[in-house]
């Protein structure tokens, strides 16, 4: 009788692992009505999308579809591991603070929410080790997401996403034409990002009626210069008491946003320095 034997890879057990990891996490928590919260929501969503995409790449690399996918199979998969390594990371911290610390509940309940978080952690370990197997090494020829450049862009546009459902809930941006035009900024700059993302996944910079490189230059020097007014502007209107109308409560999340706008112009700035690199080094 012919054995199967499959072909195994650190790489695969890796992605074994990070997949286990995700599926226990969500699996534990899936049916405890307590969580009927957004943010338990989205913790879910992180684990269960993260579990999902993860078991689509080991599919298609098992039964060798990898040529008949329509997306790049160069970019495709360190992009969907990225992206897992911040949403499993986002979840990691959100769950046991919202639902860890300073709760009564004890027993059975508490403990799956404890296995929860540790798997979570275990799971962005796993994703994060996945991504530094597969990022571009020096002299080695892969596809733009697996680059400095690209990972960049995966972290930019998760890191506008937390600050939209910072700022949206309640609303904090509406009561100064300054604010909106950091939310134009938040805007206008995960537009381009998530643009780039899903040109280079889909296999479409050939279609651009320019340079790609000097598209990328382009726009990051636009995305640091937005960004950098965004970082000024949004403090300045929301704590400066000639301008501020916010709540108490409502400071830790604006802090927050001020803080994560601070970060996306450091990385768009670093991407920025990619770029140009890019473009003057290979002219």
């Amino acid at each position: 009788m012919p054995l199967i034997v499959l072909p195994t890879s650190q790489l695969l057990w890796v992605r074994v692992a990070a997949q286990l990891f995700s599926c226990v996490a969500f699996s534990v928590v899936a049916r405890e009505a307590s969580l009927s919260h957004g943010l338990a929501d989205w913790c879910v969503f992180c684990w269960a999308f993260s579990f999902s995409m993860t078991l689509l790449i080991l599919l298609v690399e098992h039964f060798g579809l990898q040529a008949r996918a329509p997306v790049s199979w160069k970019n495709f998969p360190i992009t969907m591991a990225c992206y897992a390594t911040l949403l499993c990371f986002s979840a990691s911290v959100i769950f046991p603070v919202y639902f860890l610390k300073g709760q009564q509940n004890h027993g059975e309940a508490r403990d799956r929410r404890i296995a929860s978080t540790v798997f979570s952690c275990l799971a962005t370990v796993a994703y994060l080790w996945e991504v530094t197997l597969t990022r571009a090494q020096p002299g080695e020829v892969v596809g733009y997401m697996a680059t400095s450049p690209g990972l960049l862009k995966v972290c930019q546009t998760f890191v506008a996403c937390i600050i939209f459902m910072l700022v949206s809930d309640p609303v904090s941006y509406d009561h100064h034409a300054a604010l909106k035009w950091c939310m134009a900024v938040y805007c206008v700059c995960f537009i381009l990002s998530a643009a780039v993302v899903v040109l280079c996944v889909g296999e479409c910079t050939g279609f651009l009626p320019f340079p790609f490189a000097r598209f990328l230059s382009a726009y990051g020097l636009l995305a640091v210069v937005m960004y950098l007014t965004a970082t000024i502007i949004w403090p300045v209107f929301q704590f400066d008491k000639s301008y501020s109308h916010i709540q108490i409560r409502q400071q830790p999340t604006l802090l927050m946003v001020a803080v994560l706008t601070a970060l996306n112009f450091l990385l768009y700035l670093a991407d920025l320095a990619y770029s140009a690199r890019l473009v003057f080094v290979s002219v």
